[in-house]
């Protein structure tokens, strides 16, 4: 039964015939959505859905106490353990906490006031000490332990009943198989318990995510039957954690973080030491309290057998103790390597905790403070493609707003044509949008069984939408480009900068501040523009005086004069970098060759695969890309080549079969702009001075390198003389 399609909008509301309808419907939609999420591990909907369905749900029940029913999802922790498993009830039931959603002030302070109510402190007493902990974003297990070695690990499940997944923790390395007292200085007890049960959360980090993902991808690429790539971090690891098969769970990279314990007894012969009491019932604790004064002594404990507790959790007084904590972890959020949700606040005194006990389902003494939802439903508008600054087309989902991870979220990336086919976005969907910290926003998935009508899917476009030139998508790659390069408006800024930087034609006054202006005020829209600019049209510009402007124009006339290889990087073909640059030139020795030459011909040059081969050949064969070339060169942009060289690629360059070795500080070079002259001269450029270098140039403060030129007699240039002996050549080319 599709229990989306038995919940409407309109029976979330008010109900004046009576509430029994919307109470059974959310009964029902709820421990689907449960069933989906704890046992599937395949949620349904976003955390918010299902939060703000659950708190309509108590609304509903705590105005109408007669249709009160012991099986609703408020009365229970959550779904039941597949059959698959065993089941194994716990010793002390495994909790869920109260959630407060409000903003950072208010949620805190809510939860302080309560405590202080509870305790019957006034106005003038002591802050109350707290606990704050990172809100895990992952799978909570028990792990019991019996005479210090692990005998079994088990899922939440519902609190009372959980799964047996013993065979996949041991695969853990963060969890220890035998307990050992590692930190003997701050363990509080007096000797290792008979039973101790570990609570804490399995996850799987970021960055490990990822590089699961693009194993899965190169797996499906070879064909590799039932492999998928996974929706988040949590559903991985849920996943591992579920498998009948450890060696599955082996293979993903799964990390573990205690944050409590359940079950705690000594042997019989050390009853006399110490001896807390055991508890089943739902509605009290364990005597934890008689072991551990706080809970950060608890914590300690945990650390001290070896166990990894984040590094994050603070104590903390009073109510702004927990606002500045929330508000910290929340600016923190996004540079962390696991997801979170929200933070967790436990009073830190434990018999505080004993003394305000438990309504139900939840501890008195603890909350959890949610974060704003990083995952929301919205509408699908329309679906746009958009051009990047390096010309990758990127579909965009245009979104009917809605409030997700603290900002209203109008527009989230669909990254490119596979991911937009996989998750089968389409005009009119409703779909789960996500954002975690400053990360673009993205469409997780679609609700299919919310589609109305005959909505088409998503065809990415092949040409460019901004300047109609080719759109290509190279052979093993996902995204799409804009072939239009030089002369795409898209493309602009990004081009320029690259032509710009020190590796290309190094127009050192051109920064990004600079070309934002330029371009935006249209001075400048393709490459040769900037060799165009006038002191006038310079100085009218924001913070640009007279001696500034004319700093640029001179870095601007000076790049005229450059390398071929240079040249070809500064145009940014794609795949073409600096090594490659200098393979091109030093082949062909000549732009019009390059520019001239077939696949075939291109696949002769030294480590020039078929990648670079048809990225160079579809950049050459856009007219308007060649035409920017040409008109760069009418500016006066030029570099060592002749009609020589390029009528005969045999023909010697003036320093072929010569070496150099260069040392000291230089002024009116850069070294490594000193040594790329020389070798698109023929030269070959040495670290090391010896009976066969050719002359040896000299900076200021030359020193070992100098002396062993002069003892072999070896010919010795000054910078300066080294200036005008190539801009001689040059000219002579």
């Amino acid at each position: 039964m599709d229990l989306f399609s038995e919940l409407k909008p309109e029976d979330c509301g008010s109900d004046p015939t009576g509430p029994t309808k919307e109470i059974e419907t959310l009964r029902q939609t709820l421990h689907n959505y449960a069933h989906h999420y704890y046992v599937m591990d395949a949620p349904l909907v976003p955390d918010s859905e299902y939060d703000r369905l659950f708190k309509r749900l108590q609304e509903l029940e705590s105005e109408h106490p007669n249709l009160w029913d012991p099986n609703s999802p408020t009365q229970r922790v959550g779904g039941s353990p597949v059959d698959s498993f065993a089941s194994l009830r716990h010793a002390v039931p495994m909790l869920s906490l109260k959630t407060e959603t409000d903003s950072e002030s208010s949620g805190a302070i809510n939860f302080d006031n309560r405590i202080r109510k509870e305790l019957g402190l006034d106005t003038f007493a002591p802050l109350v000490e707290y606990m704050a902990e990172l809100k895990f974003d992952g799978l909570a297990i028990n792990l019991r332990y019996l005479k210090g070695k692990l005998v079994s690990a088990t899922t939440r499940g519902d609190g009372e009943f959980g799964e047996e997944v013993t065979h996949n923790i041991r695969t853990i390395q963060q969890i220890p198989l035998e307990l050992t007292i590692k930190d003997s200085q701050n363990f509080p007890l007096h000797t290792i318990p008979n039973v101790l049960e570990v609570r804490g959360e399995v996850y799987m980090g970021l960055s490990d995510f990822q590089d699961l993902n693009e194993r899965q991808r190169i797996k499906i690429a070879k064909g590799m039957k039932g492999e998928k790539t996974f929706v988040n971090p949590r559903n991985a690891a849920a996943g591992a954690v579920r498998q009948l098969d450890p060696k599955i769970a082996a293979d993903r990279p799964l990390s573990f973080f205690a944050y409590a314990v359940g079950e705690v007894a000594w042997a019989e012969e050390d009853k006399e030491i110490i001896a807390p009491q055991r508890s089943t019932d739902i509605t009290s604790v364990v005597d934890e309290s008689v072991i551990f004064k706080t809970h950060e002594q608890l914590l300690n404990t945990l650390k001290a057998f070896g166990f990894p507790v984040d590094d994050h959790t603070k104590r903390v007084f009073g109510a702004e103790g927990l606002v500045n904590f929330h508000q910290q972890m929340g600016l923190l959020r996004s540079s962390l390597d696991f997801d979170i949700d929200g933070v967790v606040y436990k009073l830190n005194d434990t018999h505080l905790q004993r003394k305000l006990g438990f309504i139900t389902r939840e501890p008195k003494w603890a909350v959890a403070h949610k974060y704003p939802a990083q995952e929301e439903l919205t509408t699908v508008l329309a679906i746009e493609v958009q051009v990047g600054r390096t010309g990758k087309l990127t579909p965009v989902a245009k979104l009917a707003p809605v409030f997700v991870g603290g900002v209203t979220v109008t527009n989230a990336t669909l990254h490119n044509e596979d991911e937009a086919r996989r998750k089968d976005v389409r005009v009119g969907d409703t779909v789960i949008v996500r954002r975690a910290g400053d990360v673009i926003p993205e469409v997780v998935g679609v609700l299919i069984e919310r589609r109305v009508g005959d909505a088409k899917a998503f065809e990415m476009p092949q040409s460019c939408p901004v300047c109609s030139s080719v759109a290509l998508r190279a052979e093993g790659e996902a995204d799409y480009r804009c072939t239009g390069g030089l002369f795409c408006p898209a493309q602009r800024k990004q081009a320029f900068l690259h032509f710009a930087q020190r590796k290309a034609l190094n127009i050192e006054d051109l920064g990004e501040k600079l070309v934002d202006q330029l371009v935006d005020t249209g001075l400048i829209k393709t490459l040769p523009d900037m060799y165009k600019l006038g002191l006038v049209s310079l100085i009218a510009l924001d913070r640009m005086a007279e001696k500034s402007a004319n700093n640029v124009l001179i870095s601007i006339e000076k790049s005229k004069s450059t390398t071929l290889n240079r040249f070809l990087y500064g145009l940014g073909i794609r795949h073409v970098g600096e090594t490659t640059a200098k393979d091109l030139a030093s082949h062909f020795r000549s732009l019009d060759a390059i520019i001239n030459s077939s696949v075939e011909q291109l696949l002769e040059v030294k480590d020039v695969g078929p990648v670079v081969a048809q990225s160079l050949r579809s950049f050459f064969d856009q007219a308007h890309n060649v035409e920017v070339v040409n008109q760069l060169r009418a500016c006066g942009v030029h570099w060592i080549e002749s009609e020589r060289v390029t009528q005969n690629p045999q023909f010697a360059l003036p320093l072929s079969a010569k070496t150099y070795v260069i040392t000291g500080t230089l002024s009116l070079w850069a070294r490594e702009e000193l040594k790329e002259v020389l070798e698109s001269l023929g030269a070959k450029v040495s670290s090391s001075v010896s009976a066969k270098t050719t002359s040896l140039i000299a900076g200021e403060a030359a020193g070992s390198k100098l002396s062993k030129a002069q003892e072999l007699g070896i010919p010795v240039l000054s910078e300066a003389q080294t200036k005008i002996w190539l801009e001689s050549l040059i000219q002579n080319k």
